[in-house]
């Protein structure tokens, strides 16, 4: 069995000192920083050429936000998992990466050690998240579905961009019509679709639209 290619890294932070700590921490055969940008801008140029397994983003970036880029980033790389990799523990910037469509939440007082089987996880289909994080997670959702779960409760996990796409969805428009009416590319529908299923946890689109119709 030919053994797994590493896993090609780029990381975002605007302070090099961070991301010469972050690289050297990073340091492995199965693990390959391919990229570093110091801007979200300047992710927005490299990623999409660079086409990583995983970006490491920080939230607090000179211009464009993280959470910023991570909205414009993930509907167009919908095979590279965006991880935000931050000194935030505010609630609102986690809940809010996760709707922009953040795979995970990771804080820099993370070992080393810690930051690398995180990374390893990811491949395994394991969360990169601490179990606190992901309880806020949880709870966010629950908090949601108690409140009387009509739709916007409901889907508040999805960016707004999401929720769009899901509501042409349930009105029985094709990709391509979604396409048209948003003016954006049938693919980044698909890729829009892909993560709004995930964040559901429903099966295909069908279901999909039956939750947006229940509300």
């Amino acid at each position: 069995m030919q053994p797994e290619p590493p896993m090609r890294v780029m990381l975002v932070d605007d302070h090099a000192l961070v991301r010469s700590a972050i690289r050297q921490a990073l340091e492995a055969p199965d693990i390959e920083v391919v990229g570093e940008a110091t801007s979200g801008e300047e992710a927005l140029e490299m990623a999409p050429r660079l086409r990583p397994d995983l970006v490491l983003l920080d939230i607090d970036l000179p211009g464009m936000t993280g959470l910023e880029a991570v909205r414009e980033l993930a509907p167009r790389l919908p095979d590279t998992r965006i991880v935000m990799l931050t000194v935030s523990t505010d609630r609102r910037d986690l809940m809010d990466a996760v709707r922009h469509g953040a795979y995970g939440y990771l804080t820099k007082d993370l070992t080393g050690e810690a930051l690398q089987r995180a990374v390893r996880g990811i491949r395994r289909g394991d969360l990169p998240m601490s179990r606190l994080h992901a309880a806020l997670v949880v709870d966010q959702l629950a908090r949601g579905a108690r409140s009387g779960g009509s739709a916007t409760d409901e889907l508040g996990i999805l960016s707004a961009r999401e929720q769009e796409v899901l509501r042409l969805l349930a009105e029985g428009l094709t990709d391509r019509e979604i396409a048209t009416g948003l003016a954006i590319s049938p693919r980044t529908v698909e890729s829009h679709v892909s993560s709004l299923l995930r964040k559901l946890g429903v099966r295909n689109r069908a279901e999909a639209a039956q939750r947006y119709r229940s509300g």
